[in-house]
């Protein structure tokens, strides 16, 4: 419940932020034209991004016959949570590692690694995939790609104010701030990413809890959880960026990050500690 609301005080924070912005730059008008403007750039992100990423990892999809066990396993917590049967794929990578992707429920995706095919055993992978379920039946997809609608607007509305307080000349009253400029510039999208790198691991932690749940075996995840960060800095993950860490089960690109304000998912061991004080009735 603590995670849900922190979730829904994170994007007030990053709309309020948004607004602050927006009328900095030109008041209502400017706002609503950066608001329009915005919108138009992250409508593609909304319903593309699931295959835009799927084809980054060269993730092929299978069916039934072609990895039987997982299917099931995908098809029985599937029905477990009461979502539609997501597709599944494989992508082709050492690195043990999965991720859930799509805008809803009826469109969404399942991808796990080769690498993690051959890591865990099936108590394990089974917790992995009743971890990315969990995502899909919370909306996490649509709820990271609001943030990061909002986190890309108030980066696009922080550069035109930067611009504008250079350019925009003095006719105004009180004169152009190149000042309040720079500092909309470098603090807000500051600001914008820290608040979407916390909202990201406070689904990390639903989506454990949901999970353990669906599966019930919270120590199954918690040992995949513990392989996978082990295994994952020894064979790092050669495809696709680190924009889209945010959508793994561990972010396959950790040794990257400066701290943890910076890190896309909580500790490894934090969670681990959750889900081994958790008691499934």
């Amino acid at each position: 419940m603590l995670n849900r609301l922190k979730t829904v005080a994170l994007l007030g924070f990053l709309t309020a932020l948004f607004l602050f912005i927006g009328n900095l730059l030109g008041g209502y008008i400017g706002l609503v034209i950066a608001a329009v403007l915005a919108a138009f750039m992250n409508f593609g992100a909304y319903w593309f991004s699931d295959r835009i990423v799927l084809r980054m990892y060269n993730a092929k999809e299978v069916g039934r016959s072609e990895a039987p066990e997982l299917y099931e396993m995908i098809a029985e917590l599937s029905k477990a949570a009461n979502i539609p049967m997501p597709r599944v794929y494989i992508i082709p990578e050492e690195s043990p590692n999965a991720f859930a992707t799509g805008r809803n429920p009826k469109n969404a995706a399942v991808a796990v690694t080769e690498g993690i095919l051959q890591l865990l055993d099936r108590k394990e992978l089974y917790g992995v995939l009743a971890h990315e379920i969990a995502h899909i039946k919370n909306r996490d997809t649509l709820i990271m790609t609001v943030a990061g609608a909002l986190a890309g607007a108030i980066s696009f509305l922080a550069d035109m104010a930067f611009w504008s307080s250079i350019f925009g000349g003095s006719d105004d009253e009180e004169g152009s701030n190149p000042v309040v400029g720079i500092l909309a510039m470098i603090v807000a999208p500051l600001a914008a990413m820290l608040i979407q790198f916390s909202i990201s691991r406070s689904r990390e932690f639903i989506a454990d809890e949901t999970g353990a749940r669906l599966s019930g075996d919270p120590l199954a995840l918690a040992s995949a959880l513990r392989k996978i960060e082990a295994w994952s800095q020894r064979i790092p993950i050669h495809s696709g960026n680190q924009a889209t860490s945010h959508l793994f089960i561990v972010n396959p690109f950790s040794g990257m990050s400066l701290s943890r304000l910076f890190s896309t998912h909580p500790a490894t061991e934090e969670r681990i500690k959750r889900l081994e004080a958790m008691r499934i009735v």
